[in-house]
This record gives C-alpha cells, sequence and structure tokens, in this order.
C-alpha cells in the first residue's frame, strides 16, 4: 500500500478535497504538522510521495522558521528519489525554490476566483488534462515562483504569469488552490487574519462592494465545476504514487 507523506503548515490549510480521494484510493496518510511540531524530523524514505500544503508563511522567512529549510532539504530528496511531489501555494514556491527559481512578491495579491489559463505544455500534461483550457480558479497568494529552470511552464493568468510547472515526469507545483470546497472557503473567511489579509489588499471585485460577498458569490458559481475538474487532476497525480519511479539526480543546495 503506497504510503504519501503530507507536510502541513498551519490547521486553516489542509488537504481539503484530496483527503477523501487519497483514502478512497487506499494509500495511508502521514501528516508533518509543523504549527504543532515545527521541530519535527522529517525521514522521507520510507513513503512513495509527497504533498506540500499552503500556509501564511513564505520561503524568505527560512532563517527564522527552521521547518521551512528542513522541508526543502526533504523535498530535495523525494526529487533525487525520482519520487512524486506536488506543492500546492507555499507548497509549489518551497519547490520552485529547491529547483532554483526566485520566489517573489507578486505584483497584486490574488484572493478569490480567477481565469487560469493553459499553456501549450499544460495542454499535453497528463496531469492537467481535465482541465479545460480556461477555467476558474480558487486563489490566495501574495507571493509567486518563477518557473524552475528545464521545468514545463503549464499555466498562467492574467496577474500572475507562473501558476504551475512540471518537473520531470512527476514533480508538480500549483499556486492555486484546486483543493477546495464550500466548507473550506468559509472556513478563511471566517479566520481573523485571512479576513484582515483580504481586506488589506483592497482588490476589486466586480458587482460587489464587500470582497467577502463576492467571493462567496463567485465560489457558488464556481465550485461544483472546479471540484469535478481537480478530482481527476488529484487522481492524475496520485496515479503517479501508485507506480515505481526513476531515480533523478539534482545538485545538492543549502537551506541555511
Amino acid at each position: 500500500m503506497p504510503r504519501l507523506l503530507v507536510f502541513q503548515h498551519v490547521a486553516a490549510e489542509p488537504l481539503g478535497t484530496l483527503d477523501p480521494l487519497i483514502r478512497r484510493r487506499g494509500h495511508r496518510i502521514r501528516f508533518k504538522n509543523f504549527e504543532r511540531h515545527p521541530d519535527a524530523t522529517l525521514n522521507v524514505d520510507r513513503y512513495r510521495g509527497l504533498i506540500v500544503l499552503g500556509g501564511p508563511m513564505n520561503v524568505a522567512d527560512h532563517p527564522h522558521r527552521p521547518h521551512l529549510a528542513n522541508e526543502m532539504r526533504a523535498i530535495e530528496r523525494m526529487l533525487h528519489q525520482g519520487k512524486p511531489v506536488l506543492g500546492i501555494c507555499l507548497g509549489a514556491q518551497l519547490l520552485a525554490h529547491v529547483l532554483g527559481a526566485p520566489v517573489t512578491r507578486n505584483p497584486v495579491p490574488e484572493i478569490g476566483w480567477y481565469p487560469l489559463r493553459k499553456t501549450a505544455a499544460g495542454e499535453a500534461d497528463p496531469v492537467l488534462a481535465p482541465l479545460p483550457v480556461e477555467t476558474p480558479v480558487f486563489q490566495w497568494h501574495g507571493c509567486r515562483f518563477d518557473i524552475p529552470r528545464d521545468a514545463a511552464h503549464l499555466a498562467s493568468s492574467p496577474d500572475c504569469p507562473s501558476q504551475a510547472f512540471r518537473h520531470g515526469d512527476n514533480a508538480y507545483g500549483f499556486q492555486f488552490h484546486l483543493e477546495m470546497d464550500q466548507r473550506l472557503v468559509e472556513r478563511w473567511l471566517a479566520n481573523p487574519a485571512y479576513r484582515d489579509e483580504l481586506a488589506e489588499a483592497g482588490l476589486p471585485h466586480e458587482g460587489h462592494a464587500d470582497p467577502e460577498q463576492a467571493i462567496r458569490a463567485q465560489t457558488q458559481r464556481h465550485i461544483a465545476g472546479m471540484q469535478r475538474q481537480a478530482d481527476a487532476v488529484f487522481n492524475n497525480f496520485l496515479d503517479l504514487v501508485g507506480r515505481p519511479q526513476r531515480r533523478r539526480t539534482l545538485p545538492s543546495r543549502e537551506w541555511a
């Protein structure tokens, strides 16, 4: 039975709709929750794949959040072992940084629903195949990654061109949140820190003076379609976990 390792940074950002998909396929999940255990030991050798979730911190915080440096070393080891890795939001930024790409502030935050457009490489990608060429996805981020060298650029949005990449055959970074359901959107909108971030962003939301109500209205329109697409995308990624992986070699880097 394949064993999956999941790095979780805060309770507010769980696996979401990915959790029942993983369990339904019979994979065993081991969580490393850095909010509860920031000094957790990270031995990835026993696992067949890794999922790194989002969080409110940034890659640049690693000098005073040692778990981020530990995570990057663990990601690097998984890549060396040729095992599937999926990074979501902060997780994608950590993966990109491990692969040598800069992670910087995006010119504007993306919070709410935004159109995602696949590139030609994205249209040919086997994991992203279930997504239409253009589709609305849920976002909540202020930073962005550059596409790593030798990685395939899979998707973009009008305000953030680097939305998804694939490195090799089985390492994926998604800036957006396909794992959301309506309950999780409401959980974020009720979280004081997240609400403050939304208010401070001052983002325009067409047709609504209240950004929270705008996100709720857009969620009503888009969530069911995104969930159907997300289930198919995540199942394609989980297919990678269920079969042997080829070893790949990457240069060693220091995360200190």
